[in-house]
């Protein structure tokens, strides 16, 4: 006898112009209240909301954030622990901007002397 049984969607990737205009504004909102966080609580909560706005599950602790590709206008939205990541930058505030996989794919780090 087969068991079916209701699993989540395991995506860990999404695109910002998918989202309708409503999660738009709750991924922004949650996105900015991470930014501003005073605490690792107030973070955490915010990338959960920020997660949920996107249609993402993350772990407790997990991060999502929008790529930040320096070459194209990449609209993708990701799980920070995701394969094939790169940081980009890390701001004077101690945020790191990643590019997604397939950014970092199309658009690879030129080798420096």
């Amino acid at each position: 006898m087969s068991v079916l049984t209701h699993v989540r969607p395991t995506s860990r990737t999404t695109t910002y112009d998918q989202l309708t205009p409503f999660r738009q504004t709750l991924f922004d909102t949650a996105i900015a209240d991470a930014a501003e966080a005073a605490n690792a609580t107030d973070y955490n909560h915010a990338q959960q909301r920020a997660a949920h706005a996107a249609g993402l599950t993350i772990p407790t602790g997990g991060e999502v954030t929008k790529c930040a590709c320096l070459d194209c206008y990449c609209t993708a939205i990701f799980d920070t622990s995701g394969p094939g990541l790169r940081v980009i930058e890390t701001t004077d505030y101690g945020l790191v901007l990643h590019q997604c996989a397939t950014c970092t794919d199309d658009h690879p780090t030129p080798v420096e002397d």
